[in-house]
């Protein structure tokens, strides 16, 4: 990083973020970093970095740091000391194990370690880290994972120091304590030195069976509680589809007996029409339409009778001599009557 841009750092911050991605690092900035504490958001993402130095970890103010597609083989011994940091992101690396000091980050929330060539106990605590749940899982599955390697780590080295402890004791020469081989010391020495290593190893190895032990109650418990969940879950989830079941039935029962009611209903109106009399309303109709009918006839036979005594010949008969009579007083009459005066003179009016 050229030094203009390590004078603008202050520049780059906005509010709490600080974006260095995409600059070509090959170093991290620890000293001007260390001068923007507020900045608690850092993207060093898509540069160049193989290491972070150890003066990184002095960084505490940090609590987000995304260091993805970069070159990172090894974290730092004192990552543990970054006791604000929540989120972590190592995405596309080749880091291959993890500091035991990554046990101490008790604040962080949110772990990505996807792409990196992992050793196998670790990616399997990793998982695949797919979205922000299994993300959040992977950090609580790696811390777990990172402190049973620190625990492991303190026994070996409890196991060490007794070893050690069993070659030098203390015994009494001349007087005075002297920090001697056993081959040193006298045989009563020796023999008292050899049982109390002894006995150690054995308070060591009851102390190591009971934690196993223990170990082994807490999984078998923590199996149980799950199995029991399950269970539960399982039973719930057949109460519920018993009880969606139950409502269909009912439903469907509701809507056969709405069927059946209707059905009845209709058979019982059928039933009805067909055994009621013609009512009275019903005779009127037939008579009246049978009088409109026959008034019709009568209307239809008198304007034949009126065509036959006005268009032909048989108008010089005798019976058609009061016919034409009627005609000519009723076309009289309603010549006088204003309103066909109105409708002959409009006839007139168009002809001409």
């Amino acid at each position: 990083m050229s030094k203009v841009k390590v004078e603008n750092l202050r520049e780059k911050v906005e509010g709490n973020e600080l974006d260095l991605s995409l600059s070509n690092l090959t170093e991290v900035p620890v000293k001007e970093l260390a001068a923007v504490p507020k900045a608690t958001v850092l993207d060093l993402s898509c540069n160049n970095l193989t290491t972070l130095p150890p003066e990184f970890c002095t960084l505490t103010h940090l609590v987000k740091v995304d260091l993805s597609k970069n070159q990172l083989v090894s974290l730092p011994e004192e990552i543990g000391r970054l006791s604000n940091l929540q989120h972590l992101d190592l995405y596309n690396n080749k880091l291959v194990r993890l500091p035991l000091s990554f046990s101490q980050l008790k604040s962080l929330k949110w772990l990505d370690l996807k792409d990196n060539p992992l050793e196998q106990s670790l990616a399997k605590a990793a998982g695949d880290c797919l979205d922000e749940k299994q993300c959040r899982q992977c950090s609580t599955k790696v811390l777990q994972h990172m402190r049973f390697l620190q625990e492991e780590a303190d026994k070996e080295r409890e196991r060490r120091l007794l070893k050690e402890r069993g070659k030098f004791e203390f015994c009494r020469w001349n007087g005075k304590p002297q920090r001697l081989f056993r081959q040193k010391c006298n045989r009563s020495n020796f023999t008292y030195l050899l049982l109390s290593s002894c006995f150690r190893v054995e308070q060591e190895k009851k102390r190591e069976a009971k934690q196993k032990e223990k170990e082994a109650r807490e999984r078998e418990a923590q199996k149980k509680k799950k199995a029991e969940e399950k269970e539960r879950k399982r039973k719930e989830y057949q109460a519920q589809m018993a009880a969606l079941a139950a409502q269909e039935q009912q439903k469907k029962k509701k809507e056969e007996k709405k069927k059946k009611a209707n059905q009845n209903q209709d058979k019982e109106k059928k039933k009805a029409s067909a055994s009621v009399p013609p009512s009275k309303c019903s005779l009127c109709s037939r008579l009246f339409s049978w009088f409109l009918r026959l008034l019709l006839l009568l209307i239809v036979g008198a304007a034949a009778v009126i065509a036959v005594c006005q268009a032909t010949d048989l108008r010089k008969e005798a019976f058609c001599a009061p016919v034409n009579l009627y005609v000519h007083e009723a076309l009289s009459w309603a010549q006088d009557l204003e309103v066909v005066q109105q409708v002959i003179q409009k006839i007139s009016d168009l002809q001409a």
